[in-house]
This record gives C-alpha cells, sequence and structure tokens, in this order.
C-alpha cells in the first residue's frame, strides 16, 4: 500500500506537493493564467468566424455547434498550455502545466465527442433520450480516464485488464482485447456515419442533380461507408472476416422466408428511387387514397391525405398497383359541371351562359376554352353539360368546381332560365270515394274511432 502511495504521488501529484509554496510554482501559474486569457481571445475570434460560416454555406452545422463552441477553449487552452509546459520543461519544473492539461484536453474531449454524437445521430434537430444516456456514459468513462492519467495508473489499470482472460466460443480473448475491439468498432462506425451524414448534405445543397437521385447517392452512399466500417474494425479486431460467408450465407435463407416482404420493400424502394416514376412533392392516388407525396424512404412512402393524416404506405404496393400521379409533366386537368333546364328554355342561350359561367374564375385555363354541349333528352328537362380545364388539378378542383357552379345559378337567376325538378303523375285506381274514405281513416284514427262509437 505504502508503494503504491508513494508510486502515485512520485507523479504529477507529487511534483505538485514538491513545487507548492516554492517561486517556481509563481512562474507556472502566471504561465497557466496567461496561456488560458490568450486561448480565451483566440475563441471569441474563431467563435465569430465559424458561426458566419456556418450561416453562410453549412445551415445542417448549426446543430450541435454550442458543444462544438464548448470545445473551443478548452482545446485551445491545452494547446497553449502544452506547448509552454514543452518550452519551459528544460529550465524548471512545469508540474502545474502538466496537471492542466489533462483536464483541458480531457473537458475538450468529452465536447467534441457531444457534436460528433449529435451531428451522426440527431441530424434532424431532434435530441433523443438514450442520446443523453451515451453522452453521460462518455463523459462517466473520460473523467475516469482523467482521473487514471493524474493518479498515473493507468499502465497498471491496462495491464490488469489484459491479465482477465476468458472464452468466448473457442476464442481467448482478454478484457482489454474486448474493450479495444469494441472501441474501434464505435469508432469506425461513428466515423462513417458522420461522412454519410456530410455526403448527405452536400448532395442535398446540390442543384444540378435530381432529387430522387440525390436520395439514392447519399442512402447507398452511407450504407457503403458503414459496411466499409464494419470490415475495417473487424479486421482491427483480429477476426477473420472470410466468416462473414456464413452469416452471408444465413441471412440469405431468412431472406427468402421470414423476410421476403422486407427485402422486397427495401428493392422497391430503389426502384421508384431511381426510375423517378414518383417524386416528394407528387399527388397520387393509391388503392382509394389520395394525398401528396412528402418522403421516400427505402421501406416506404409516406402520403399526406387531403386531411393532412399522414400514411405510411409499403414501396413494394406502389410498384404492384396501379398508381395514379396527378402530378405528373400535364399539370393541368379536366373538369364537368352537368346541369339540367326546362324544355321551354332556349338552349342557345343557355348554352352561351354556360360558356360564360367558367370564365374569369381563378385557375380556369382560357386556351383550350370552356366549352357547353347538348348532353341529351331526360325525363325532367334537357341535360347539358360544361367541360372546361383547371391549372395545377394536383392543388384540387372542388373549389373552382363550386365557383362555376355558383356562376351558373346567378347567370340563370338573373336571365329567367329555370332548372325543373322531378314532377311525378299519381293515378288512383279504384273508386274514387272509397279511395279517399279509405285514406282519411288512416291519417285520422281518433276521428274514424268516434264516428263509430268507440
Amino acid at each position: 500500500m505504502a508503494l503504491t502511495e508513494n508510486r502515485i504521488f512520485s507523479h504529477m501529484l507529487g511534483g505538485l506537493v514538491r513545487d507548492f509554496g516554492q517561486p517556481v510554482m509563481i512562474w507556472q501559474a502566471g504561465a497557466l493564467v496567461g496561456s488560458l486569457l490568450v486561448a480565451w481571445l483566440l475563441t471569441r475570434v474563431v467563435r465569430r468566424k465559424l458561426d458566419l460560416r456556418r450561416q453562410t454555406r453549412y445551415e445542417a452545422l448549426r446543430f450541435g455547434a454550442e458543444s462544438l463552441n464548448k470545445a473551443l477553449f478548452p482545446l485551445l487552452g491545452g494547446v497553449l498550455v502544452w506547448s509552454v509546459e514543452a518550452l519551459l520543461d528544460s529550465y524548471m519544473s512545469t508540474s502545474l502545466l502538466e496537471l492542466a492539461v489533462v483536464p483541458l484536453f480531457g473537458i475538450a474531449l468529452i465536447y467534441i465527442l457531444f457534436f460528433v454524437g449529435r451531428r451522426v445521430f440527431s441530424s434532424d434537430g431532434q435530441t433523443h433520450a438514450w442520446l443523453f444516456v451515451a453522452e453521460k456514459l462518455v463523459s462517466v468513462l473520460v473523467w475516469i480516464g482523467m482521473v487514471l492519467t493524474v493518479l498515473g495508473i493507468q499502465d497498471d489499470v491496462l495491464r490488469w485488464m489484459g491479465s482477465m482472460r476468458f472464452h468466448i466460443g473457442n476464442a481467448h480473448v482478454t478484457l482489454l482485447s474486448l474493450s479495444t475491439g469494441i472501441l474501434w468498432v464505435c469508432v469506425t462506425l461513428i466515423v462513417a456515419m458522420w461522412l454519410g451524414s456530410a455526403l448527405e448534405d452536400r448532395l442535398m445543397s446540390a442543384r444540378s442533380i435530381d432529387a430522387n437521385l440525390k436520395v439514392v447517392l447519399a442512402r447507398v452512399g452511407r450504407a457503403l461507408l458503414v459496411l466499409a466500417a464494419v470490415l475495417i474494425s473487424l479486421s482491427l479486431v483480429g477476426i477473420d472476416i472470410t466468416v462473414l460467408g456464413v452469416f452471408g450465407g444465413a441471412l440469405g435463407v431468412g431472406l427468402g422466408f421470414g423476410l421476403q416482404k422486407i427485402a422486397s420493400n427495401y428493392v422497391s424502394g430503389f426502384i421508384i428511387l431511381i426510375d423517378r416514376s414518383l417524386r416528394i412533392g407528387d399527388t397520387i392516388n393509391v388503392s382509394g387514397l389520395q394525398g401528396m407525396v412528402t418522403e421516400i424512404r427505402t421501406r416506404y412512402t409516406t402520403v399526406r391525405g387531403l386531411d393532412g393524416i399522414e400514411t405510411l404506405i409499403p414501396n413494394e404496393k406502389l410498384i404492384t398497383d396501379v398508381v395514379q400521379n396527378h402530378s405528373s409533366f400535364q399539370t393541368r386537368g379536366y373538369a364537368k359541371a352537368a346541369v339540367q333546364v326546362a324544355y321551354q328554355s332556349d338552349i342557345e342561350q343557355v348554352l352561351v351562359l354556360l360558356a360564360e359561367a367558367a370564365k374569369g374564375v381563378e385557375r380556369v385555363l382560357a386556351d383550350p376554352a370552356p366549352a357547353s354541349y347538348l348532353v341529351g333528352f331526360g325525363a325532367d328537362g334537357i341535360n347539358l353539360e360544361l367541360g372546361f380545364w383547371i391549372e395545377d388539378a394536383a392543388k384540387g378542383t372542388a373549389g373552382v368546381r363550386s365557383q362555376v357552379n355558383r356562376n351558373i345559378w346567378r347567370l340563370f337567376s338573373e336571365r329567367g332560365v329555370s332548372i325543373p325538378y322531378a314532377q311525378r303523375e299519381v293515378r288512383l285506381i279504384g273508386g274514387v270515394p272509397d279511395t279517399v274514405a279509405n285514406w282519411a281513416k288512416m291519417t285520422n284514427p281518433v276521428e274514424s274511432g268516434a264516428e263509430r262509437g268507440l
């Protein structure tokens, strides 16, 4: 125990205790305060430039920028203090500066990891509960590492972890190798996902690439980066990647049975994105559901209905079923308004009034001009029809047709054109007096009973 305490206090803390109360401690404190002051001034300048750059070019970097800003001061301070400590080490003791470097770099590392995690896993600007748990875990691990470094027992801890051996299957691993392997896997995956997020941001900001092609390239690029990260991390750990062939065979069998639908949806999603049959913003109708496409993902497509409710449609359904796209290259749509007039009406005048009812209505095209037709002769009147073209039919046609019908009613009322209602002739079969008497009894049973003395 005494040997351990002597080894601990002979490290950073031991040098600090020896220098305490000596004039060299004043020089070290002055160098430390001066370095931190210079780091604070540099941090203000760098933050101002980074904020300006994020506002003008990289909109996606705003989220998580708070952690990056917090990392600037301890990082710059650590670099300056370490540089001053290296310069003064040949002339005097630098125990205080050597001790200050550890928490400065440790705190900077914590905030940098926070920034990377939020950029990778919450690039949409929304934080999740599990992200805070991961940040707490990272903070605890980094602080433990700093304490071990200050005490100078990090080598002893690593040797102890290397001595803890156990079996995983037929492999003999140690606690140190397992921890190192997990660390490498996490680091490579995070770096790959960060590069994938940066690639997606760059592709989405490109104006010369089709929107669907952007999504395809971003997702394929992210998948390839993650796959490369997994292979690299496994190689670094020492696992033979040829064993993945067995896993690939098992995965193929699983896809052939239980995961067939999921695989079909993923393949259908890439087909939709590549052939550009659907685009974000298109108004479609599939299986009676009409709405606007708001998002196309690899497994499903999100369609927002006219009532504002979003529906997740499997991509396989968009490939196999009949899909009506109301936002195709021809954005205009044809609409009709049916009306019936009395046989006494002046048909030529009515046809002119119908064509006039569609003129001046918003989104009704003047070319081709609205046209009215005599459709046929009905039981109660003459059937007429008004046909007209509507601009941007995908936005809806109900409001335009309503305005046209209101104009028809107004013009018919001003010109005395009557719209007939159904007229029916009722014939009473049998004697009229008996029939009327029976009808009176049915409609007024109280009076009928009084007449019979009831």
